[in-house]
């Protein structure tokens, strides 16, 4: 597959967006064939390019983990926007993109005269995308967050405890990973095909906490219809039993089991070996074993905890009960149906050599996704784009270079 068969090839998107769900969604747009120039500023380095971990533990703004698993296929410019000069730099870059993309908080761009009616005027056929945390109006719009914030704000933070528990957090920026990014390429998405029928670009406002909260929408369902609020539940669920995180075998190794069936609790009682406790009138409905959840886990675990894991996860998912490992990083990047469908990517870092790239979760028969470059150096690309690309002469780039408008 030729890169310029990939189905967004003709795709430019002006990308201001940093850190976590921006990035994202323009790695996947990048995957997919678009040119993702990204400005960066050298005074004022991304943040994740100061992000742990880092290549053999040895800090650098060019050897972030976390920067690079977001930003491959894309190319980056340095510019210090303070400066007109750089503005009028953007302003050509704009006049060539089909997407000015960013993930600032609201009126960030239009104290650069970027805003979407500032931008519609160079550009009036462009797909505006913003991203603020909130909303670009309202009473919060103005509000500054992270992925942390955002999971404390929307919900997920509340319902990420052990029963009667503190609120410990879903472990990673969820919002910032998934529901923000993919609403955002759906988003774009619509509006590229708005354009390719009726010509006109548009402004496409993600507020990031919407976004998130329409991947939960139990707990708010609950409280609208019944006026209850919905309690931490740990691993557990409330309509499955077992339903949770057991050990096995070996040092920290655990499985997850859900039994949403009586037919499944036959079943893995039959993998049990019909123990006496499972017979018991206690255990044989959904509400029975929902009812009496905490001796059940004791009982499972008291069976899971001398099996082998592994051995036992393929048992399990074989007679129909859904099991799982508690993978780390290694055995996922081992996982053999991870490598089976080509998952992984390694590709060459000017600064830290090899790196691992996971790909889109999207497979396509006739225009597969395509990893084409490791994340950018910081202001890699500035010299190719301007001369190249928007067409500068090398001594208006060296006039510039010289006034420090790459800084």
């Amino acid at each position: 597959m030729a890169q310029n068969d990939l189905p967004l090839k003709d795709i430019t998107v002006c990308d201001f967006s940093w850190v976590g769900a921006g990035p994202i969604a323009t790695n996947i747009l990048g995957q997919l064939g678009a040119d993702i120039i990204k400005i960066e500023s050298r005074s004022k380095p991304e943040v994740l390019r100061h992000g742990y971990p880092f290549k053999d533990g040895k800090p650098g703004i060019e050897r972030s983990g976390y920067f690079a698993n977001r930003n491959p296929n894309k190319r980056s410019i340095s510019l210090n926007m303070t400066m007109p000069e750089a503005r009028d730099v953007v302003v050509r870059l704009i006049k060539k993109s089909d997407i000015v993309i960013n993930n600032f908080r609201a009126g960030q761009m239009e104290k650069w005269n970027l805003g979407y009616e500032d931008v519609k005027k160079i550009n009036k056929d462009v797909i505006y995308v913003t991203m603020s945390i909130q909303g670009d109006d309202g009473p919060q719009s103005h509000s500054a967050g992270f992925g942390v914030t955002l999971n404390a704000l929307v919900g997920f933070t509340y319902l990420t405890a052990d029963p009667d528990g503190e609120p410990f957090g879903t472990g990673t920026s969820y919002t910032d990973h998934i529901a923000v990014p993919s609403h955002t390429v759906f988003g774009i998405m619509a509006a590229l095909l708005h354009r390719d029928k009726t010509g006109e670009g548009q402004r496409v406002e993600v507020p990031q906490a919407q976004a998130a909260i329409c991947l939960k929408p139990l707990d708010v369902m609950d409280y609208a219809v019944n006026k209850r609020i919905q309690q931490p539940l740990g691993v557990r669920d409330p309509n499955a039993a077992p339903h949770g995180v057991y050990k096995v075998s070996g040092y920290k190794k655990w499985i997850s089991i859900a039994v949403f069936s009586d037919n499944q609790w036959c079943t893995l009682k039959k993998a049990m070996g019909n123990p006496d406790w499972a017979e018991e009138d206690m255990f044989g409905t959904t509400q029975g074993r929902l009812d009496n959840q905490d001796l059940l886990d004791r009982k499972i675990e008291e069976w899971t905890m001398i099996q082998d894991g592994t051995e036992l996860q393929y048992r399990l998912m074989g007679s129909g009960v859904p099991a799982g490992m508690v993978q780390d990083a290694r055995a996922m990047i081992e996982d053999p149906q991870l490598a089976q469908h080509d998952f992984w990517a390694y590709l060459d870092h000017k600064e830290v050599g090899l790196t691992l790239y996971n790909r889109v979760p999207m497979k396509f028969s006739k225009t597969p996704a395509m990893m084409k470059t490791a994340a950018p150096l910081l202001g890699e690309h500035t010299q190719d784009v301007l001369t190249d690309f928007l067409e500068y002469s090398d001594a208006e780039f060296e006039t510039m270079k010289a006034k420090k408008i790459f800084d």
